[in-house]
């Protein structure tokens, strides 16, 4: 890989992370000023992101758009990556904004790394080295602090956005590994935009993207229309770039610039208190990521 091509990756991780904090801090703006619910905005972003996602690629002639269905084993990994991938990153982690704020979603979302490395250590059948021990005992100290403030008998948040949120990090382990093959395979777009159209047609069948909820105005217009064109069509997009790239692992630890960007959003625009526990514990969790970059890159097992 040439230096110039693992820039780019490292850089479009590093962008997309950026992307999603700033759409986290505008979904928190949604539910808590103009009374969205994580449902209808979960549905309506992967709707349209995919279906423009996929007119791209129409107009780009990729074959590659309708090639996939026929085969059955990529298609059965696309259907699965678009629920247990796709779908589950996204929802569970707006459902933990909704139940806490943008910072505290974002912070134990990137708990992800962690499970990654852990699936791999299992994966390859290789006791986790040193510095991933350490990085693992860092990361649950630092949810420790942010969840708790220090103390074991009483959650600074609430136990249902603690729940979502190690959900979330689940998710994003799983968005970031399940598509692996299908890339090495199919073009990003094929992957991205069906993987997206896939879970929001899922999505509508409990959540009707026409029943419109909220207050609606210019504010919202915006805000809505950033989070559907920056938060998912552009950054998921570069983000699968990027896997494709320098690999899942490196992609997903360098995407630490997500946190630091949410929580800075959250704290300077939104007015969220963040008292020094929580820098301490969201500083912990960010070490961790660092600390595992230092790891040489693990491929994904192929069976």
């Amino acid at each position: 890989m040439g230096l110039n091509t693992k820039f780019l990756g490292f850089s479009a991780a590093i962008f997309a992370a950026a992307l999603w904090g700033v759409s986290g801090a505008f979904a928190q703006f949604l539910f808590i000023e103009k009374n969205f619910n994580a449902e209808w905005l979960v549905t309506v972003r992967l709707l349209i992101s995919g279906s423009i996602m996929l007119g791209l690629g129409i107009l780009k002639k990729d074959k590659d758009i309708w090639l996939i269905w026929k085969n059955k084993k990529y298609a059965i990994q696309l259907v699965v990556f678009s629920f247990l991938g796709m779908l589950m990153v996204q929802y569970s982690y707006f459902i933990t904004i909704f139940h806490s704020n943008a910072a505290t979603a974002t912070v134990l979302q990137y708990i992800g790394p962690v499970f990654i490395a852990i699936y791999l250590a299992i994966r390859l059948k290789k006791w986790p080295k040193p510095i991933e021990i350490a990085a693992i005992a860092l990361a649950m100290l630092g949810t420790f602090l942010l969840v708790t403030h220090g103390d074991i008998n009483n959650l600074a948040i609430s136990p249902t956005a603690f729940i979502w949120g190690i959900i979330s990090a689940v998710a994003l382990a799983s968005y970031t590994i399940l598509p692996v093959h299908l890339l090495k395979t199919y073009s990003p777009i094929v992957i991205i935009g069906w993987s997206m159209l896939i879970a929001g047609v899922g999505m509508s069948i409990l959540n009707p993207p026409t029943s419109l909820v909220g207050i609606w105005d210019m504010e919202t217009f915006w805000a809505v229309a950033f989070i559907i064109l920056f938060g998912t069509l552009i950054s998921f997009y570069i983000f699968l770039n990027a896997i494709n790239t320098i690999g899942p692992q490196r992609a997903s630890l360098l995407a630490c610039a997500e946190p630091l960007a949410a929580t800075l959003i959250a704290v300077l625009y939104f007015g969220v208190k963040f008292e020094l526990l929580d820098w301490l514990g969201s500083s912990c969790i960010i070490v961790t990521i660092l600390l595992l970059t230092k790891i040489k890159k693990k491929e994904i097992p192929e069976n």
